[in-house]
Protein backbone atom coordinates (compact mmCIF):
# COMPACT_ATOMS: atom_id res chain seq x y z
CA UNK A 1 0.00 0.00 0.00
CA UNK A 2 1.08 3.69 -1.09
CA UNK A 3 1.15 6.33 1.71
CA UNK A 4 2.41 9.81 1.67
CA UNK A 5 5.34 9.51 3.14
CA UNK A 6 6.52 13.21 3.80
CA UNK A 7 10.34 12.92 2.21
CA UNK A 8 10.99 12.24 -1.43
CA UNK A 9 14.63 11.33 -2.13
CA UNK A 10 14.14 10.93 -5.82
CA UNK A 11 12.66 14.08 -8.23
CA UNK A 12 13.57 15.48 -12.11
CA UNK A 13 12.22 18.52 -13.08
CA UNK A 14 12.90 20.67 -16.27
CA UNK A 15 15.96 20.83 -15.99
CA UNK A 16 16.73 17.84 -16.62
CA UNK A 17 13.44 15.57 -18.27
CA UNK A 18 10.48 16.46 -15.72
CA UNK A 19 7.90 18.34 -16.95
CA UNK A 20 7.66 21.17 -13.84
CA UNK A 21 10.19 23.55 -13.60
CA UNK A 22 11.89 23.33 -10.29
CA UNK A 23 10.12 26.32 -8.59
CA UNK A 24 7.18 24.78 -9.21
CA UNK A 25 8.34 21.03 -8.07
CA UNK A 26 8.49 22.13 -4.85
CA UNK A 27 5.81 23.75 -4.44
CA UNK A 28 3.66 20.73 -5.65
CA UNK A 29 5.98 18.55 -3.43
CA UNK A 30 4.86 20.76 -0.51
CA UNK A 31 1.54 20.96 -1.36
CA UNK A 32 1.54 16.81 -1.05
CA UNK A 33 3.22 17.28 1.99
CA UNK A 34 6.70 16.18 1.32
CA UNK A 35 8.76 18.16 3.81
CA UNK A 36 12.16 16.70 3.06
CA UNK A 37 12.61 16.71 -0.67
CA UNK A 38 15.64 16.00 -2.62
CA UNK A 39 15.79 17.42 -6.27
CA UNK A 40 17.78 14.72 -8.11
CA UNK A 41 18.01 15.81 -12.33
CA UNK A 42 19.52 13.67 -14.80
CA UNK A 43 23.19 14.56 -14.90
CA UNK A 44 22.72 19.02 -14.35
CA UNK A 45 22.78 20.68 -11.30
CA UNK A 46 21.02 23.40 -12.94
CA UNK A 47 17.74 23.30 -11.04
CA UNK A 48 19.35 23.25 -7.41
CA UNK A 49 19.60 27.49 -7.03
CA UNK A 50 15.66 27.48 -7.92
CA UNK A 51 14.27 24.94 -5.86
CA UNK A 52 16.36 25.65 -2.86
CA UNK A 53 15.06 29.25 -3.01
CA UNK A 54 11.99 28.89 -3.17
CA UNK A 55 11.72 25.94 -0.38
CA UNK A 56 13.39 28.33 1.89
CA UNK A 57 10.84 30.67 1.70
CA UNK A 58 8.42 27.36 3.05
CA UNK A 59 7.65 26.86 6.50
CA UNK A 60 9.07 23.54 7.56
CA UNK A 61 10.52 22.51 4.14
CA UNK A 62 13.95 20.77 4.27
CA UNK A 63 15.56 20.71 0.53
CA UNK A 64 18.64 18.27 0.41
CA UNK A 65 20.73 19.49 -3.37
CA UNK A 66 21.03 16.24 -5.42
CA UNK A 67 21.99 14.66 -8.53
CA UNK A 68 21.22 11.36 -10.36
CA UNK A 69 24.69 10.60 -12.39
CA UNK A 70 24.87 8.29 -14.98
CA UNK A 71 27.51 6.17 -15.42
CA UNK A 72 28.87 2.17 -16.40
CA UNK A 73 29.30 -1.32 -14.23
CA UNK A 74 30.59 -3.63 -15.77
CA UNK A 75 29.28 -2.36 -19.45
CA UNK A 76 25.38 -1.78 -17.87
CA UNK A 77 24.38 1.37 -17.54
CA UNK A 78 23.33 2.08 -13.99
CA UNK A 79 22.23 5.52 -12.12
CA UNK A 80 23.41 6.86 -9.19
CA UNK A 81 22.34 9.13 -6.39
CA UNK A 82 23.62 11.99 -5.31
CA UNK A 83 22.49 13.04 -2.27
CA UNK A 84 23.30 15.93 -0.12
CA UNK A 85 26.14 17.40 -2.40
CA UNK A 86 27.60 20.51 -2.22
CA UNK A 87 26.60 22.19 -5.89
CA UNK A 88 29.61 24.58 -5.94
CA UNK A 89 32.32 21.66 -5.85
CA UNK A 90 35.10 22.44 -8.43
CA UNK A 91 34.72 19.24 -9.65
CA UNK A 92 30.76 19.46 -10.97
CA UNK A 93 32.13 21.48 -13.78
CA UNK A 94 34.07 19.41 -16.01
CA UNK A 95 32.34 16.56 -15.15
CA UNK A 96 28.73 18.09 -16.15
CA UNK A 97 30.31 19.35 -19.01
CA UNK A 98 31.53 15.72 -20.10
CA UNK A 99 27.98 14.59 -19.44
CA UNK A 100 26.84 17.37 -21.78
CA UNK A 101 28.18 16.80 -24.74
CA UNK A 102 27.63 12.71 -24.28
CA UNK A 103 24.05 13.64 -24.37
CA UNK A 104 24.13 15.80 -27.08
CA UNK A 105 26.13 13.22 -29.37
CA UNK A 106 23.89 10.55 -28.32
CA UNK A 107 20.67 12.77 -29.21
CA UNK A 108 22.37 13.22 -32.80
CA UNK A 109 22.96 8.99 -33.02
CA UNK A 110 18.91 8.69 -32.13
CA UNK A 111 17.78 10.95 -34.49
CA UNK A 112 20.20 9.56 -37.69
CA UNK A 113 18.67 5.78 -36.39
CA UNK A 114 15.60 6.73 -36.69
CA UNK A 115 15.79 8.65 -39.51
CA UNK A 116 17.44 5.52 -41.21
CA UNK A 117 14.27 3.16 -39.76
CA UNK A 118 11.64 5.88 -41.96
CA UNK A 119 11.06 8.89 -39.51
CA UNK A 120 11.28 11.71 -39.47
CA UNK A 121 14.46 14.10 -38.20
CA UNK A 122 12.96 15.13 -34.39
CA UNK A 123 16.41 16.51 -33.66
CA UNK A 124 15.38 19.74 -33.30
CA UNK A 125 12.30 19.06 -32.02
CA UNK A 126 13.93 17.20 -28.96
CA UNK A 127 16.06 20.09 -28.75
CA UNK A 128 13.80 22.19 -28.41
CA UNK A 129 11.86 20.28 -25.85
CA UNK A 130 14.34 19.76 -23.49
CA UNK A 131 15.17 23.64 -23.61
CA UNK A 132 18.13 24.20 -21.30
CA UNK A 133 18.04 21.18 -19.80
CA UNK A 134 19.72 17.87 -20.33
CA UNK A 135 18.52 16.49 -23.85
CA UNK A 136 17.46 12.41 -23.39
CA UNK A 137 14.88 10.18 -25.12
CA UNK A 138 11.97 11.26 -23.11
CA UNK A 139 11.69 14.51 -25.23
CA UNK A 140 12.06 12.31 -28.35
CA UNK A 141 9.18 10.34 -26.78
CA UNK A 142 7.48 13.94 -26.62
CA UNK A 143 8.49 14.69 -29.90
CA UNK A 144 6.93 11.50 -31.33
CA UNK A 145 3.67 12.57 -29.15
CA UNK A 146 3.32 15.55 -30.45
CA UNK A 147 3.28 14.45 -33.88
CA UNK A 148 0.74 11.72 -33.01
CA UNK A 149 2.84 9.39 -33.79
CA UNK A 150 2.53 7.84 -30.97
CA UNK A 151 -0.38 7.68 -28.50
CA UNK A 152 1.80 7.70 -25.31
CA UNK A 153 5.29 8.07 -24.20
CA UNK A 154 5.83 4.25 -23.26
CA UNK A 155 4.75 3.52 -26.77
CA UNK A 156 7.18 5.65 -28.05
CA UNK A 157 10.09 3.40 -25.70
CA UNK A 158 8.19 0.60 -26.86
CA UNK A 159 8.50 0.88 -30.29
CA UNK A 160 11.66 3.30 -30.61
CA UNK A 161 13.34 4.25 -27.47
CA UNK A 162 13.49 1.28 -25.31
CA UNK A 163 15.93 -1.18 -24.89
CA UNK A 164 17.22 -3.09 -27.43
CA UNK A 165 15.14 -0.49 -30.04
CA UNK A 166 16.77 1.92 -32.87
CA UNK A 167 16.64 4.68 -30.42
CA UNK A 168 18.63 2.95 -27.51
CA UNK A 169 21.95 4.08 -28.34
CA UNK A 170 24.78 3.53 -25.96
CA UNK A 171 27.33 6.25 -24.90
CA UNK A 172 30.23 5.76 -23.02
CA UNK A 173 29.77 7.11 -19.95
CA UNK A 174 32.13 7.87 -16.80
CA UNK A 175 32.66 4.50 -14.58
CA UNK A 176 30.55 3.80 -11.56
CA UNK A 177 33.57 4.09 -9.49
CA UNK A 178 34.41 8.03 -11.27
CA UNK A 179 30.59 8.50 -10.42
CA UNK A 180 31.22 8.09 -6.51
CA UNK A 181 34.26 9.42 -5.96
CA UNK A 182 32.41 12.85 -7.83
CA UNK A 183 29.43 12.10 -5.13
CA UNK A 184 31.91 11.84 -2.14
CA UNK A 185 34.46 14.49 -2.96
CA UNK A 186 31.50 16.85 -3.07
CA UNK A 187 30.39 15.71 0.83
CA UNK A 188 27.07 13.87 -0.12
CA UNK A 189 25.87 10.01 -0.33
CA UNK A 190 25.89 8.05 -3.04
CA UNK A 191 23.18 5.79 -3.81
CA UNK A 192 22.32 3.31 -6.20
CA UNK A 193 19.15 4.19 -7.81
CA UNK A 194 16.20 1.81 -8.36
CA UNK A 195 18.53 -1.03 -8.70
CA UNK A 196 15.48 -3.82 -9.70
CA UNK A 197 15.10 -1.61 -12.61
CA UNK A 198 17.95 -2.80 -14.12
CA UNK A 199 16.80 -6.52 -14.42
CA UNK A 200 19.97 -8.37 -12.50
CA UNK A 201 19.48 -11.31 -10.74
CA UNK A 202 20.40 -10.74 -7.02
CA UNK A 203 23.48 -12.25 -7.20
CA UNK A 204 24.83 -9.45 -9.77
CA UNK A 205 23.15 -7.03 -7.70
CA UNK A 206 24.99 -8.20 -4.80
CA UNK A 207 28.17 -7.64 -7.00
CA UNK A 208 27.36 -4.34 -7.79
CA UNK A 209 27.24 -3.23 -4.43
CA UNK A 210 29.90 -4.79 -3.44
CA UNK A 211 31.83 -2.53 -6.22
CA UNK A 212 29.66 0.08 -5.05
CA UNK A 213 31.19 0.13 -1.67
CA UNK A 214 34.60 -0.55 -2.26
CA UNK A 215 34.55 2.71 -4.36
CA UNK A 216 33.27 4.10 -1.19
CA UNK A 217 29.40 4.43 -1.64
CA UNK A 218 26.95 4.81 0.65
CA UNK A 219 23.76 2.51 -0.38
CA UNK A 220 20.87 1.88 -2.27
CA UNK A 221 17.01 2.94 -3.09
CA UNK A 222 14.67 0.67 -1.64
CA UNK A 223 11.58 1.95 -2.42
CA UNK A 224 10.50 3.42 -5.88
CA UNK A 225 7.14 2.86 -7.63
CA UNK A 226 6.81 -0.35 -9.28
CA UNK A 227 9.12 -1.71 -6.79
CA UNK A 228 7.67 -5.36 -5.87
CA UNK A 229 7.17 -6.45 -1.99
CA UNK A 230 9.19 -9.32 -2.46
CA UNK A 231 11.70 -6.93 -3.72
CA UNK A 232 11.58 -3.96 -1.37
CA UNK A 233 11.87 -6.98 1.19
CA UNK A 234 15.20 -8.17 -0.07
CA UNK A 235 16.60 -4.71 -1.01
CA UNK A 236 16.10 -4.41 2.89
CA UNK A 237 17.74 -7.46 3.82
CA UNK A 238 20.39 -6.75 1.83
CA UNK A 239 21.08 -3.42 3.23
CA UNK A 240 21.15 -5.24 6.75
CA UNK A 241 23.64 -7.76 5.83
CA UNK A 242 26.36 -5.30 4.10
CA UNK A 243 24.96 -2.13 6.26
CA UNK A 244 23.84 0.11 3.61
CA UNK A 245 22.17 3.29 4.40
CA UNK A 246 18.72 2.98 2.03
CA UNK A 247 16.86 5.34 0.39
CA UNK A 248 13.33 5.74 -1.24
CA UNK A 249 11.74 8.40 -3.60
CA UNK A 250 9.21 8.73 -6.44
CA UNK A 251 11.23 9.16 -9.25
CA UNK A 252 9.07 11.87 -10.29
CA UNK A 253 9.21 13.11 -13.84
CA UNK A 254 5.63 14.86 -14.53
CA UNK A 255 1.68 15.08 -12.76
CA UNK A 256 0.59 13.03 -15.67
CA UNK A 257 2.66 10.18 -14.49
CA UNK A 258 0.15 9.10 -11.85
CA UNK A 259 2.19 5.84 -10.64
CA UNK A 260 5.25 8.66 -9.89
CA UNK A 261 3.46 11.07 -7.57
CA UNK A 262 5.50 13.15 -5.19
CA UNK A 263 5.91 11.73 -2.14
CA UNK A 264 4.01 8.28 -2.59
CA UNK A 265 6.01 5.23 -2.68
CA UNK A 266 5.62 2.21 -0.92
CA UNK A 267 6.41 2.05 2.94
CA UNK A 268 9.23 0.44 4.97
CA UNK A 269 11.22 0.88 8.16
CA UNK A 270 14.82 0.77 7.96
CA UNK A 271 17.46 2.12 11.48
CA UNK A 272 20.10 3.12 8.40
CA UNK A 273 17.42 5.48 6.69
CA UNK A 274 19.84 8.33 4.81
CA UNK A 275 16.66 10.47 5.15
CA UNK A 276 17.86 10.89 8.93
CA UNK A 277 21.43 11.85 7.77
CA UNK A 278 20.05 14.73 5.43
CA UNK A 279 17.57 16.30 7.91
CA UNK A 280 19.03 18.98 9.78
CA UNK A 281 19.53 18.53 13.69
CA UNK A 282 16.74 18.40 15.64
CA UNK A 283 14.42 17.37 13.31
CA UNK A 284 15.36 13.48 12.71
CA UNK A 285 12.04 11.45 13.55
CA UNK A 286 9.17 13.90 12.91
CA UNK A 287 8.51 12.01 9.46
CA UNK A 288 5.17 10.58 8.73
Amino acid sequence: MKQLAGYDLHTHSTASDGSLEPRALVNAAYDAGVRVLALTDHDTLAGLSAARQTADKLEGMVFVDGVELTCLWQTRVIHLLGLGIDPEFSGFAEYMQVLTTLRDERAEKIAEKLVKKGLPDLLAEARAIAGDGQIGRPHFAQAMLNRKMVSTAQQAFDMWLGQGKAGDVKATWPSLEKAVGLVKQSGGYAIVAHPTKYKFTFTRLRALVEDLLAAGGDGVEVSFPGVTPNHLRDLLLLAQRKALWVSAGSDFHSPEQRWTSLGRFPQFQSPKHIVERLMPDGMAGRLA
